[in-house]
């Protein structure tokens, strides 16, 4: 084989190559890559990073600048006015011999506006939320100038020797050198529901596929058990993953709020398709004008859309993420923050959220409950010679025994195997041999899997067979001490043991118990006024743990959680789905659970209508994070947690939790004001086309009148998403109700069309606008008054109560609807109607302008209140 001097890149370019590694030996890869055991140096590693470029998959499509340009000015709105643009330059332009440039001019501006306002909004929304997401890195272990050390996975190269262990993903395609006990779950990429064995030893099939390759590790897979070291053969788009990026990142079902404004933009395109060709056809039959008519029935199929929606939206989110972020809550999807709000379950494991997360030994014992220090010995060898994910336990293990000076014997002994710890088994082994040839295996793990694979007990000093009279010493030891609140483990060894160089499960048996450590978590200060918080707001918290019932119950006591009923995992799996539904109802603790276990219980609270949070930062939280709602963890959690969860925390603390809820609330109402303001405006709008186009001989606004009306009302609910949020609003969980959204576009849009008709008989028989040549007077009218009820009914749906009385807006929706008042009232009184083909509206209007908003506010307000009253709902 033809050796490279430097990492041949169309090798590693070439993802499906990558199996060719396979089948080589473990020196023709690492020569290949001109690397070696060690590493790779500093400086080589800068130079592949700079030729390389980072390890990162491109997206498929991506936002860019000129994405986000050419989405801001094609869009509905903006196509409809180009088109009117288009016919104005015809018309007034190129056809009459006097040319009028002034309408075709304020189209081109209102599309440069719109396209310019939508544009920057969607660039600083992007921004926000690309700034927050990078503020979480995950990292990964490589060896450096022969020191293992800590890098940003971006960083990762071909060529770099990476080592893995349990909760790590793979930051690249990697050939295996060493592994031990190695199981991955590669499902996202091979759909396989259990994890594969890896290995290190070379393949002689070469016609194996991909994904069967024992000795390949992809980009993307996890570490569910075991260590490894490999080295990198691909990186970012070269790798498998990249490869298939764009079938692996489909889009993620729609959450509940997602579907219900799909629902209600249907609804409204369906009463769009609708009324457009009614309009056209009585304006077209009424006023004998086909072309002005169909424009006009256009400019209404523009009017009744919602183009502000994706805007809106989209804002509000940024918002809501940007507020969350200073709270120490990182955002990786938006739409994860209105499920944050409509949460009414908070599913929990308890070590680390409501505990400090600082572990330390508080008893080493013997059998009989007496301080013995050669437990503590065996715990020590057992943590501190595995490989594996070493956790909180193992290091309050190494501390304490340091402390005695333990670390003195570590000489004495050396690494035969071990057998990785897993969460079915919930244990770990080492096998050691001294240096008098005296091998032993020393096994530590939670207590009843400990009991199950114990043969014999030491007692006084005594090996005895473990029977029942033995066993219930043992028991009530560990219940006593458990009962007390301590985190308890059993320690067991054995030295009859065969000569092998692998070790498996299987050697795990006919155990000698010696004794057990007694850890103590205490609970977060936090933790109590968080969780009362949480319950005020109509959360209840829920905990899924694994470990025992005892330090469960202790730990759930003290921080104010009901232990009234209990349930472990041994009962669920007994009970049917339709039984555990009941249980999740009256339980508040679920200890001893496996993964799969609080999968099932986050499952059956879903399923009778619960919205369920969950916070974890473990390997056995993944699928937990994965099945809930709204998944929640730290930035300390292991990789595979970090990137399931939808929300990350930069702090341990439940008090954020709350303060997230009330945000994600917040971002859901604001989103809401807008769609009903919408819906209802929308709805009264159709009323009032309709009764004019049938009695009037004019239309009673034209085409560029009224894109430019609804222009203005777009600029003005831009202060939207920065809005307050009545306190009592806040109070209990939101979530998306189709029929509510409804019920209020049939109460409130016909109030509006009620004051439309008003306005249209002061303007016929008050300001005499009842002749053709009257009708830029009275479309100057209607304009004005159209465009600032609109502003007012978005103060008088954003608060349940009175507004600008008992409840003020933000500065920011003030000033935008103020200055819109503004513009518009200048226009309609002015010279500048003349340029939208109005006649300026006289002083003595006003009168009846101003009583016109005054009952239209009265009316709506009581409106209002009859509808709280009616479906027992804040608005």
């Amino acid at each position: 084989m033809k050796k490279i001097k430097t990492p041949n890149k169309e090798i590693i370019r070439n993802s499906p190559n990558i199996s060719s590694y396979a089948t080589m030996d473990l020196t023709a890869v690492i020569d290949i890559f001109k690397t070696q055991n060690e590493g790779l140096t500093t400086k080589e590693a800068d130079s592949r990073l700079e030729e390389f470029g980072p390890n990162q998959i491109s997206e498929g499509y991506k936002d860019t600048v000129w994405s986000k340009l050419f989405e801001a000015i094609i869009n509905p709105f903006n196509v409809i006015l180009i088109v009117i643009a288009v016919v104005t330059f015809i018309t007034d332009i190129v056809i009459p011999a006097r040319k009028d440039f002034f309408t075709f001019a304020i189209i081109i501006l209102l599309v440069f506006v719109s396209s310019t306002i939508s544009f920057i909004q969607s660039q600083s929304s992007s921004k926000a939320i690309e700034k927050l997401t990078n503020q979480i890195n995950n990292t990964s272990h490589v060896y450096r100038d022969a020191t293992l050390i800590q890098i940003p996975q971006n960083q990762v190269v071909p060529g770099d020797i990476v080592h893995l262990g349990a909760g790590d993903v793979l930051p690249a395609d990697i050939r295996f050198i060493q592994t031990r006990d190695t199981f991955i779950a590669q499902s996202a990429l091979t759909g396989e529901s259990t994890p594969v064995e890896k290995f290190s030893h070379t393949l002689n099939d070469k016609d194996m596929s991909l994904t069967d390759l024992e000795n390949i590790g992809f980009m993307g897979s996890n570490m569910i058990s075991g260590s490894a070291r490999g080295v990198v053969l691909a990186t970012g788009d070269s790798t498998y993953f990249g490869s298939m990026a764009g079938s692996l990142t489909g889009d993620r079902a729609k959450n509940s709020f997602e579907r219900g404004v799909e629902d209600i933009s249907q609804m409204l395109i369906r009463m769009m398709l609708i009324i457009v060709p009614v309009v056209f056809v009585i304006n077209a039959f009424n006023k004998g004008d086909w072309g002005t008519s169909l424009v006009f029935a256009i400019s209404i199929a523009v009017g009744l859309t919602p183009e502000m929606l994706p805007v809106i939206t989209n804002s509000t989110l940024a918002v809501g993420a940007q507020n969350m972020a200073k709270q120490k809550v990182i955002v990786r999807s938006t739409s994860a923050i209105q499920s944050f709000g409509e949460m009414d379950v908070l599913c929990t494991d308890k070590t680390g959220t409501l505990t400090e997360d600082k572990i330390v030994v508080e008893r080493y014992m013997n059998l009989n409950g007496d301080d013995d220090r050669r437990v503590l010995r065996h715990a020590y060898l057992n943590s501190y010679f595995q490989t594996g994910l070493k956790n909180l336990i193992d290091f309050a293990i190494i501390n304490r025994a340091e402390g005695y000076k333990f670390d003195s014997i570590l000489n004495n002994y050396e690494v035969v195997d071990e057998v990785p710890f897993d969460f079915n088994r919930r244990r770990m082994s080492v096998v050691l041999e001294d240096k008098t040839g005296k091998c032993q295996l020393i096994t530590k793990g939670a207590v009843e899997e400990m009991l199950s694979i114990s043969s014999f007990i030491e007692l006084d000093g005594k090996v005895y067979p473990l029977d029942d009279e033995k066993l219930a010493i043992a028991k009530e030891t560990y219940e006593t001490y458990n009962h007390q609140g301590l985190r308890m483990i059993a320690v067991a060894q054995k030295n009859n043991i065969p000569d092998s160089e692998h070790f498996s499960i299987a050697d795990e048996s006919d155990m000698v118990l010696i004794g057990f450590m007694g850890f103590l978590d205490p609970p977060k200060k936090s933790a109590t006024p968080a969780i009362k918080a949480l319950e005020e707001h109509k959360v209840r918290t829920v905990v899924l743990t694994g470990d025992s019932e005892g330090v469960a119950i202790n730990v759930c006591n003290e921080v104010g959680i009901a232990t009234n009923v209990v349930y472990t995992g041994g009962d669920i799996e007994a009970m049917t789905d339709l039984e555990l539904s009941k249980a999740v109802e009256e339980c508040n603790l679920f200890a001893k659970l496996a993964p799969s276990q609080k999968t099932r219980v986050i499952s059956v609270l879903q399923s009778i209508g619960h919205t369920v949070g969950f916070l974890g930062d473990g390997i056995n939280d993944a699928p937990a994070l994965r099945r809930a709602d709204v998944g929640i963890s730290v930035d300390t959690a292991v990789d595979i947690a970090k990137e399931t969860a939808d929300i990350v925390l930069l702090e341990k603390d439940l008090m954020v939790l709350e303060r997230g809820v009330l945000e994600g609330r917040k971002t859901f109402g604001n989103i809401m004001k807008y769609i009903k303001m919408a819906t209802s405006g929308n709805f009264g709008n159709i009323i009032s086309i309709l009764f004019a186009s049938l009695f009037l001989p004019f239309l009673p606004i034209l085409p560029v009148q009224l894109l430019t009306q609804n222009l203005l009302n777009d600029f003005a609910q831009i202060g939207m998403p920065f809005d307050n949020i009545d306190e009592n609003y806040l109070i209990e969980p939101k979530s998306w109700n189709t029929r509510s959204v409804r019920n209020f576009m049939y109460w409130l849009g016909p109030v509006s069309s009620i004051f439309d008709i008003l306005c249209f008989a002061i303007l016929w028989f008050v300001m005499d606008a009842n002749t053709l040549g009257k009708a830029p007077l009275f479309q100057a009218g209607w304009f004005i008054f159209g465009t600032l009820s609109q502003i007012i009914i978005i103060h008088m749906i954003r608060t349940s109560k009175t507004p600008f009385i008992e409840s003020m807006s933000s500065n920011e929706l003030t000033l935008s609807t103020f200055i819109v008042g503004i513009i518009a009232c200048v226009v309609a009184f002015s010279d500048i109607a003349i340029g939208l083909d109005m006649s300026p509206l006289p002083v003595r209007f006003i009168p009846w302008f101003v009583l016109l908003l005054i009952g239209y506010m009265v009316a709506v307000q009581l409106v209002k209140k009859l509808y709280i009253k009616r479906y027992n709902e804040l608005i």
